[in-house]
């Protein structure tokens, strides 16, 4: 992996919001929403060095841009979104180490990640997200603001679930948000809204209206009936 730093952000004991596109897009779609109502600014660029893969463009191919950008303004770190997640496992742990290592050079203490949670669960245009967090602690702490935990043990994969492994082995509190959906092969713009509604809870902060999240989901909705 690349690192490109071209400016420094006058910024002090932020809170980072990391997430890659994951099932649904979930984590992107939070990610890009966020970014586009805070009208946040590129301090940072992750790159992948050598490309896993070309693009062939019928007669001719393309390398991918495969590169995700760290964001800023006031006390928010913002970084993922963007297309794909890295291939490789240590293409992985160097993103998760390299956020880590963002949130101690600013001196941030807490990182929020989400992305989809697959269930059979009948959702009626209302999924819920549930969170998990880096320690029993934290956890209980959270049974006073009215969300739900995991419901039951499983295994988190992909960037979305080890940025919460590698804040725990940093000392770093952090808290993982999965929002529930039962077709992980199309935009879960529903559940992208569910994790922004709990994570403007849990941050005492509005991220934005997403009335236009809603219409995109009620444009896929169409779609996929006809």
């Amino acid at each position: 992996m690349d690192f490109i730093q071209d400016i420094e952000p006058t910024i002090e004991k932020p809170i980072i919001i990391a997430a890659m596109q994951d099932m649904g897009n979930v984590g992107s779609i939070v990610i890009n929403f966020i970014n586009d109502s805070l009208r946040t600014k590129i301090f940072r660029i992750a790159r992948i060095a050598n490309p896993t893969y070309v693009v062939d463009r019928g007669g001719y191919i393309e390398l991918p841009n495969e590169s995700w950008e760290y964001k800023y303004t006031d006390d928010l770190i913002v970084f993922g979104g963007g297309k794909g997640q890295p291939q490789s496992n240590s293409e992985i742990n160097s993103l998760c180490q390299d956020v880590i290592d963002i949130a101690k050079k600013y001196s941030a203490k807490f990182i929020y990640t989400f992305g989809g949670f697959h269930t059979n669960r009948v959702l009626d245009n209302n999924p819920k997200t549930y969170i998990t967090t880096t320690s029993i602690e934290l956890t209980k702490q959270m049974e006073g603001l009215h969300v739900e935990t995991t419901p039951q043990k499983s295994i988190i994969t992909g960037f979305n679930g080890l940025i919460l492994g590698f804040a725990k082995k940093n000392g770093i509190q952090g808290i993982g948000m999965y929002g529930e959906l039962n077709q992980p092969e199309i935009p879960q713009y529903r559940a992208a809204i569910s994790i922004i509604k709990t994570l403007e809870k849990l941050t005492y902060r509005k991220l934005g209206d997403t009335s236009q999240l809603e219409a995109r989901a009620q444009e896929i909705e169409r779609k996929f009936k006809n």
